[in-house]
């Protein structure tokens, strides 16, 4: 039974937006300022079509023009990610704090050979790894916090990955269990985790504060080596365990010339 000061506090607690609004906001922020000129003519991707769901070719022009990955905006659209998109090795994700520690380090040129060198290996097959499937602590409440944690999932990172890869690129210090605690809506989004955020993903955090509503710090721009490194991240995703260690020992073997 619900109690009158259940209620009160439901009151309290803003609704999470749909998919729609999600995507207006987004749509509004690209007209009204993108991070990054492509080239591709506004006019393509509004208006979105009023009671209808989001075609995948929307979702990757307007990923385009805010420099993000086009299954983020999946997300945030509500549609299902790729089973080939899902395959991960979770041993991987436990090695991506040292590679990220590595890469930051390096100059440009080497960051750059990194990123090469991760895309020349071959990902982890079906036959392999299993596409993931969320566990029972992973079942997010609607809301920006799991948005946000889904989308690190999408990198191979898990919370205590997450955290460690958040400070070391970010400054902002989490603990694994905070990390679950923003998925779950019991800790609050503010500017300071929304950059954190932000510089892993390698989404501009003027997209996640136009998506989220959460007021950002005015003048923060993503470093070069955070835009590699975040770049980086994706690039390694669905690789294995042993692969991840290969570019990492190639990132040491660079700091070390």
């Amino acid at each position: 039974m619900t109690t009158s000061l259940d209620a009160a506090v439901l009151m309290d607690v803003p609704a999470y937006p749909d998919s729609g609004v999600l995507l207006a906001r987004l749509v509004r922020s690209q007209e009204n300022g993108l991070p990054r000129d492509t080239g591709l003519p506004v006019g393509k991707l509004s208006p979105i079509p009023a009671g209808q769901p989001p075609t995948e070719e929307f979702l990757h022009r307007l990923a385009e023009r805010l420099g993000v990955q086009s299954h983020d905006l999946f997300l945030v659209a509500g549609l299902a990610i790729p089973d080939d998109a899902l395959l991960f090795d979770e041993e991987a994700g436990r090695e991506l704090p040292q590679l990220v520690q590595r890469a930051l380090r390096l100059p440009a040129s080497d960051r750059q050979r990194l990123r090469d060198f991760a895309q020349s290996l071959a990902e982890v097959s079906p036959q392999s790894v299993p596409p993931k499937r969320q566990r029972p602590y992973e079942q997010y409440p609607p809301g920006f916090g799991s948005l946000l944690v889904r989308m690190l999932a999408l990198r191979n990172l898990g919370w205590s990955s997450a955290a460690k890869v958040m400070y070391l690129m970010s400054g902002v210090y989490l603990s694994a269990a905070t990390i679950g605690a923003v998925g779950r809506g019991v800790k609050e989004l503010d500017a300071e985790l929304l950059n954190g955020f932000a510089v892993v993903l390698g989404i501009p955090v003027a997209v996640l504060a136009s998506l989220t509503g959460v007021h950002q710090t005015a003048g923060r721009r993503g470093s070069p080596e955070n835009v590699d490194t975040a770049a980086l991240l994706w690039e390694v995703r669905h690789l294995t365990a042993a692969q991840v260690r290969e570019v990492s020992h190639l990132a040491d073997f660079l700091g070390r010339r």
